[in-house]
């Protein structure tokens, strides 16, 4: 049986954050990003991109995914029929990197498909379970009002602090934090601002007992990510650096990495998401799921994808109201201590609330074949 896409509707979509998100290449006060629906037989498939509207994450933009989806991705799967999700990824194959743009019709297709077989999204993955342990991403800010926030998120359960570092933040900061919480599971996130010079200061923050460094180096630089840890305690996670397999096999393979964040959005889709994580399983490496701000429809696939048993670490699917005032979907996806629940019912489990969807589109496009 194969599952024909009759038709697409693309938006731009912006949601205001309820707090400013600072990070080491800037700071972010909305999130703005293409929102897709795939049509087939009464069926809805959604999915929405990551890449940011500069590129200061990676090389995609969010202008640049909106022409590559409307006038090259889209036309081309559209009034065709797949089998199944891995027969569109081998549709999309050809057409080099851009895997961000890619992911947004692979998810919202894996969604479609799951869908159409009344089954959710985990059962097809191959996951299992009813919720996932979570952890908090918090950003950079005064080291006062990070205590606090540690603070505030142990309390309601959260189950690993990830502390968003760069230079000059970064050994006061753990210092601070690791004195008022010793017992907690701490992880920095460097985004990429140190280089080899810095491999004393990263040295001294074994210390701090980290469950991992996460991509302190260059987001392109496996190489050099592999020289630091034979000058480092602590496991360095990879993120930037990985977008596809054979990155994850290449870190792997030169003890690059020792645990590894997979984001679906930025490897190409869930095709790609599930040969990492058996990759990683196979080489007896932890995986955990990444976060991108993502709004409710994101969210619910990160949260289905982080049921495979190789996601043994928190992922950074904390509670949307953290990000949103309000948010895309009819569902509530927030945590209780410390676990999110996986959305029920067939696909990811959520359904767009269209009122608010039609207030925060910035544009909207109707793509038929």
């Amino acid at each position: 049986m194969t599952l024909k896409i009759e038709a697409a509707t693309l938006r731009l979509v912006r949601l205001p954050l309820v707090t400013p998100f600072t990070i080491a290449t800037g700071t972010l006060t909305e999130k703005v990003f293409p929102l897709l629906v795939l049509h087939s037989g009464g069926l809805e498939g959604y999915a929405e991109g990551v890449m940011d509207p500069l590129p200061d994450y990676l090389e995609e933009t969010v202008a640049g995914a909106m022409d590559l989806l409307s006038t090259v991705l889209l036309p081309q799967v559209l009034g065709r029929s797949f089998a199944n999700p891995e027969a569109l990824a081998r549709a999309l194959a050809p057409w080099r990197a851009n895997h961000m743009a890619k992911a947004v019709v692979e998810m919202a297709f894996w969604d479609l498909w799951a869908k159409s077989l009344g089954l959710p999204l985990q059962t097809l993955l191959g996951g299992a379970g009813d919720a996932i342990d979570v952890g908090v991403s918090l950003g950079i800010g005064p080291v006062a009002q990070t205590l606090d926030r540690v603070g505030a998120h142990l309390d309601q359960g959260y189950r690993r602090i990830k502390l968003k570092v760069k230079p000059g933040h970064d050994l006061g900061l753990l210092r601070a934090v690791r004195s008022e919480y010793p017992d907690a599971h701490l992880t920095v996130d460097a985004n990429c601002c140190y280089t080899l010079a810095d491999s004393g200061l990263i040295a001294a923050m074994d210390e701090f007992g980290l469950d991992y460094i996460e991509q302190p180096l260059a987001w392109d630089d496996i190489h050099d990510h592999a020289t630091l840890q034979q000058r480092i305690r602590t496991p360095l996670c990879l993120d930037e650096c990985i977008r596809t397999l054979d990155h994850a096999r290449k870190a792997l393979q030169t003890d690059a990495a020792r645990v590894i964040n997979i984001k679906v959005g930025r490897v190409g889709g869930h095709t790609e998401a599930r040969r990492i994580h058996d990759l990683c399983t196979a080489f007896q490496v932890p995986v955990w799921c990444g976060g991108m701000l993502e709004s409710g429809v994101g969210r619910a696939h990160n949260i289905h994808l982080s049921t495979l048993p190789g996601f043994t670490k928190p992922g950074d699917t904390s509670s949307a109201s953290r990000y949103f005032t309000r948010d895309i979907v009819e569902q509530k996806l927030e945590t209780t201590a410390g676990r999110m629940p996986v959305p029920k019912g067939p696909g990811i489990g959520v359904t767009l609330d269209l009122d608010y969807l039609t207030h925060a589109s910035l544009s909207l496009q109707e793509v038929r074949p």
